[in-house]
Protein backbone atom coordinates (compact mmCIF):
# COMPACT_ATOMS: atom_id res chain seq x y z
CA UNK A 1 0.00 0.00 0.00
CA UNK A 2 1.73 3.06 -1.16
CA UNK A 3 0.73 5.65 2.18
CA UNK A 4 -0.31 9.10 0.85
CA UNK A 5 -0.90 10.50 4.55
CA UNK A 6 0.52 10.95 8.02
CA UNK A 7 -1.71 11.81 11.06
CA UNK A 8 0.42 12.34 14.35
CA UNK A 9 -1.21 12.86 17.43
CA UNK A 10 0.61 15.64 19.68
CA UNK A 11 1.26 14.71 23.72
CA UNK A 12 3.40 11.53 23.98
CA UNK A 13 4.23 11.02 20.67
CA UNK A 14 5.23 13.95 19.21
CA UNK A 15 6.26 15.86 22.50
CA UNK A 16 8.15 14.19 25.02
CA UNK A 17 8.12 14.85 28.98
CA UNK A 18 10.06 18.16 28.54
CA UNK A 19 7.21 19.10 26.12
CA UNK A 20 10.15 19.25 23.23
CA UNK A 21 9.79 17.61 20.09
CA UNK A 22 13.40 15.56 19.18
CA UNK A 23 15.24 16.73 16.20
CA UNK A 24 15.04 12.75 15.09
CA UNK A 25 11.20 13.32 14.62
CA UNK A 26 11.44 17.10 13.07
CA UNK A 27 13.79 15.58 9.88
CA UNK A 28 12.09 12.41 9.87
CA UNK A 29 8.54 14.80 9.07
CA UNK A 30 10.21 16.95 6.69
CA UNK A 31 11.49 14.20 4.72
CA UNK A 32 8.23 12.78 4.08
CA UNK A 33 6.70 15.98 3.42
CA UNK A 34 8.99 17.03 1.06
CA UNK A 35 8.16 13.41 -0.85
CA UNK A 36 4.34 14.64 -1.33
CA UNK A 37 2.75 13.03 1.95
CA UNK A 38 0.44 15.30 3.80
CA UNK A 39 0.78 15.73 7.20
CA UNK A 40 -1.41 16.73 9.86
CA UNK A 41 -1.47 16.75 13.78
CA UNK A 42 -4.56 15.39 15.37
CA UNK A 43 -4.89 16.60 19.25
CA UNK A 44 -6.81 17.42 22.64
CA UNK A 45 -5.49 20.54 22.56
CA UNK A 46 -7.04 23.92 21.23
CA UNK A 47 -5.64 25.74 18.17
CA UNK A 48 -3.58 28.15 20.15
CA UNK A 49 -1.63 25.64 22.21
CA UNK A 50 -1.04 23.96 18.52
CA UNK A 51 0.28 27.05 16.75
CA UNK A 52 4.07 27.12 18.21
CA UNK A 53 4.13 22.94 17.27
CA UNK A 54 2.89 23.65 13.60
CA UNK A 55 4.86 26.14 12.81
CA UNK A 56 8.27 24.21 14.49
CA UNK A 57 7.37 21.21 12.22
CA UNK A 58 6.70 23.52 9.44
CA UNK A 59 2.85 22.30 8.53
CA UNK A 60 0.62 23.43 6.57
CA UNK A 61 -2.88 22.40 5.48
CA UNK A 62 -5.84 21.27 8.02
CA UNK A 63 -5.42 20.02 11.25
CA UNK A 64 -7.63 18.05 13.77
CA UNK A 65 -8.10 20.04 17.32
CA UNK A 66 -10.56 19.13 20.16
CA UNK A 67 -10.18 15.83 20.44
CA UNK A 68 -11.93 15.64 16.85
CA UNK A 69 -14.52 18.41 17.51
CA UNK A 70 -12.96 20.72 15.25
CA UNK A 71 -11.01 20.33 11.55
CA UNK A 72 -9.06 23.66 10.77
CA UNK A 73 -6.75 25.33 7.90
CA UNK A 74 -4.42 26.54 10.01
CA UNK A 75 -3.54 28.93 6.65
CA UNK A 76 -6.73 29.76 5.45
CA UNK A 77 -8.78 29.97 8.96
CA UNK A 78 -11.06 27.75 6.76
CA UNK A 79 -13.71 25.17 8.78
CA UNK A 80 -13.41 21.82 7.36
CA UNK A 81 -15.98 20.43 10.09
CA UNK A 82 -17.20 21.65 13.44
CA UNK A 83 -19.16 19.54 16.10
CA UNK A 84 -19.82 21.85 18.89
CA UNK A 85 -21.62 21.16 22.42
CA UNK A 86 -25.58 21.61 22.41
CA UNK A 87 -25.84 24.87 24.00
CA UNK A 88 -28.66 23.20 26.64
CA UNK A 89 -25.97 20.58 27.11
CA UNK A 90 -23.56 22.94 28.63
CA UNK A 91 -26.06 25.44 30.23
CA UNK A 92 -26.95 21.81 32.41
CA UNK A 93 -23.18 20.97 32.61
CA UNK A 94 -22.55 24.36 34.20
CA UNK A 95 -25.49 24.06 36.56
CA UNK A 96 -24.14 20.97 37.61
CA UNK A 97 -20.77 21.83 37.92
CA UNK A 98 -21.96 24.84 40.05
CA UNK A 99 -23.78 22.38 42.41
CA UNK A 100 -21.20 19.83 42.59
CA UNK A 101 -18.21 21.94 43.04
CA UNK A 102 -16.51 20.81 40.10
CA UNK A 103 -13.69 23.13 38.08
CA UNK A 104 -14.95 23.47 34.83
CA UNK A 105 -13.48 24.96 31.48
CA UNK A 106 -15.41 25.98 28.39
CA UNK A 107 -13.87 26.37 25.11
CA UNK A 108 -15.05 28.13 22.09
CA UNK A 109 -12.71 28.11 19.01
CA UNK A 110 -10.47 30.92 20.19
CA UNK A 111 -10.95 31.40 23.82
CA UNK A 112 -10.79 29.84 27.22
CA UNK A 113 -13.45 30.50 29.77
CA UNK A 114 -13.08 30.06 33.25
CA UNK A 115 -15.34 31.04 36.09
CA UNK A 116 -12.77 30.95 39.23
CA UNK A 117 -9.34 30.36 39.31
CA UNK A 118 -7.22 26.76 40.29
CA UNK A 119 -4.53 25.18 39.86
CA UNK A 120 -5.34 23.94 36.69
CA UNK A 121 -5.76 27.45 35.42
CA UNK A 122 -1.70 28.26 35.85
CA UNK A 123 -1.12 24.94 34.83
CA UNK A 124 -2.88 25.41 31.44
CA UNK A 125 -1.14 28.80 31.41
CA UNK A 126 2.55 27.93 32.55
CA UNK A 127 2.21 24.55 30.22
CA UNK A 128 0.25 25.11 27.33
CA UNK A 129 0.40 28.87 27.04
CA UNK A 130 -3.41 29.98 27.32
CA UNK A 131 -4.69 32.79 29.07
CA UNK A 132 -7.70 32.25 30.89
CA UNK A 133 -10.69 34.27 30.12
CA UNK A 134 -12.20 35.08 33.28
CA UNK A 135 -16.49 35.21 33.08
CA UNK A 136 -19.63 34.54 34.62
CA UNK A 137 -20.87 31.19 32.19
CA UNK A 138 -24.18 32.43 31.96
CA UNK A 139 -23.06 35.84 30.29
CA UNK A 140 -21.42 33.37 27.02
CA UNK A 141 -24.04 30.30 26.95
CA UNK A 142 -26.49 32.63 24.09
CA UNK A 143 -23.06 34.31 22.64
CA UNK A 144 -20.34 31.26 22.34
CA UNK A 145 -19.94 28.42 20.29
CA UNK A 146 -18.54 25.78 22.96
CA UNK A 147 -16.53 23.56 20.97
CA UNK A 148 -15.83 21.53 24.28
CA UNK A 149 -15.64 21.54 28.20
CA UNK A 150 -12.83 20.25 30.08
CA UNK A 151 -12.57 18.51 33.70
CA UNK A 152 -8.79 17.92 35.02
CA UNK A 153 -8.54 15.39 37.55
CA UNK A 154 -5.76 13.07 39.14
CA UNK A 155 -4.97 10.11 36.87
CA UNK A 156 -7.29 7.28 37.71
CA UNK A 157 -9.44 9.73 40.01
CA UNK A 158 -13.13 9.07 38.88
CA UNK A 159 -15.00 10.41 41.73
CA UNK A 160 -14.57 14.20 40.20
CA UNK A 161 -15.99 13.23 37.18
CA UNK A 162 -18.43 10.38 38.20
CA UNK A 163 -21.36 12.57 39.00
CA UNK A 164 -21.10 14.35 34.87
CA UNK A 165 -21.21 10.80 33.62
CA UNK A 166 -24.35 9.74 35.66
CA UNK A 167 -26.43 13.29 34.90
CA UNK A 168 -25.18 12.80 30.95
CA UNK A 169 -24.83 9.52 29.87
CA UNK A 170 -24.73 9.31 26.32
CA UNK A 171 -25.34 12.50 26.17
CA UNK A 172 -21.07 13.73 26.05
CA UNK A 173 -18.26 11.75 24.89
CA UNK A 174 -15.32 11.70 27.83
CA UNK A 175 -12.53 11.43 26.03
CA UNK A 176 -9.09 11.29 27.85
CA UNK A 177 -6.12 13.11 27.10
CA UNK A 178 -2.92 12.84 28.72
CA UNK A 179 0.58 14.26 28.46
CA UNK A 180 4.07 13.12 29.68
CA UNK A 181 5.05 16.26 31.10
CA UNK A 182 2.47 16.33 33.64
CA UNK A 183 1.77 11.99 34.19
CA UNK A 184 -0.57 12.21 36.96
CA UNK A 185 -3.10 14.37 35.35
CA UNK A 186 -6.15 13.35 32.89
CA UNK A 187 -7.93 16.40 31.44
CA UNK A 188 -10.72 14.84 30.65
CA UNK A 189 -12.49 16.24 27.18
CA UNK A 190 -16.55 17.08 27.54
CA UNK A 191 -17.25 16.72 23.80
CA UNK A 192 -20.53 16.29 21.66
CA UNK A 193 -21.07 12.44 21.19
CA UNK A 194 -20.62 11.80 17.67
CA UNK A 195 -16.96 13.42 18.27
CA UNK A 196 -14.04 11.18 17.97
CA UNK A 197 -10.54 11.71 16.61
CA UNK A 198 -11.37 8.71 14.22
CA UNK A 199 -14.43 10.21 13.06
CA UNK A 200 -12.62 13.67 12.27
CA UNK A 201 -10.19 11.66 10.46
CA UNK A 202 -12.85 10.43 7.89
CA UNK A 203 -14.23 13.89 7.56
CA UNK A 204 -10.52 15.49 6.69
CA UNK A 205 -9.35 12.15 4.58
CA UNK A 206 -12.62 13.09 2.38
CA UNK A 207 -11.88 16.72 2.22
CA UNK A 208 -8.44 15.68 1.13
CA UNK A 209 -9.72 13.22 -1.37
CA UNK A 210 -7.60 10.57 0.37
CA UNK A 211 -8.68 7.02 0.91
CA UNK A 212 -8.72 5.98 4.86
CA UNK A 213 -6.49 2.57 3.66
CA UNK A 214 -4.11 5.41 2.50
CA UNK A 215 -3.63 6.70 5.79
CA UNK A 216 -1.50 6.15 8.68
CA UNK A 217 -1.78 7.33 12.25
CA UNK A 218 0.42 7.06 15.10
CA UNK A 219 -0.89 8.42 18.74
CA UNK A 220 -0.21 6.85 22.40
CA UNK A 221 -3.34 8.00 24.65
CA UNK A 222 -7.35 6.60 25.03
CA UNK A 223 -8.21 9.67 22.82
CA UNK A 224 -5.74 7.73 19.83
CA UNK A 225 -7.92 4.18 20.02
CA UNK A 226 -10.83 5.56 17.37
CA UNK A 227 -7.75 7.25 15.30
CA UNK A 228 -5.84 4.31 15.01
CA UNK A 229 -9.04 2.04 14.73
CA UNK A 230 -9.81 4.32 11.27
CA UNK A 231 -6.61 4.72 9.70
CA UNK A 232 -5.38 2.57 7.07
CA UNK A 233 -2.44 1.50 9.48
CA UNK A 234 -2.55 2.57 13.05
CA UNK A 235 0.67 2.84 14.72
CA UNK A 236 1.14 2.80 19.09
CA UNK A 237 4.13 4.48 20.83
CA UNK A 238 5.82 2.44 22.69
CA UNK A 239 5.21 4.28 25.92
CA UNK A 240 1.07 3.70 25.25
CA UNK A 241 -0.84 1.85 27.53
CA UNK A 242 -1.83 -1.57 26.40
CA UNK A 243 -5.09 -0.58 25.56
CA UNK A 244 -3.75 1.78 22.80
CA UNK A 245 -1.00 -1.08 21.44
CA UNK A 246 -4.28 -3.70 21.57
CA UNK A 247 -5.56 -1.62 18.98
CA UNK A 248 -2.47 -0.88 16.62
CA UNK A 249 -1.29 -2.87 13.88
CA UNK A 250 2.42 -1.95 14.70
CA UNK A 251 4.01 -0.72 17.65
CA UNK A 252 7.08 1.89 17.25
CA UNK A 253 9.97 2.94 19.97
CA UNK A 254 8.61 5.13 22.47
CA UNK A 255 8.37 9.38 22.60
CA UNK A 256 12.10 9.57 24.22
CA UNK A 257 13.60 7.65 21.37
CA UNK A 258 12.57 8.60 18.13
CA UNK A 259 8.82 6.85 17.66
CA UNK A 260 7.89 8.83 14.99
CA UNK A 261 10.81 9.17 13.35
CA UNK A 262 11.46 5.08 12.89
CA UNK A 263 7.71 4.48 12.45
CA UNK A 264 7.96 6.93 9.52
CA UNK A 265 11.25 5.12 8.35
CA UNK A 266 9.64 1.92 8.36
CA UNK A 267 6.39 2.57 6.34
CA UNK A 268 7.51 5.61 3.88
Amino acid sequence: MAYRFLVIDVDGTLLNGRGTISEEDKNAIRRVREKGIAVAISTGRVIQACKPIIKELELEGSHIFFDGSLILDISSGKEVYSSPLDKEIVRELVGLSRSQDIYLELYSAEELFIERFDQASVMHYEFFGLKPKFVDFDSILDKERIIKAEVITARGEESKIKPIKEHFGGELNFSIARTPALPQIDFVNLVSPEVSKGRALEQLAAYLGVLLEETVAIGDGPNDISLLKTAGLGIAMGNAPLEVKRVARYITADVDHGGVAKAIAQFF
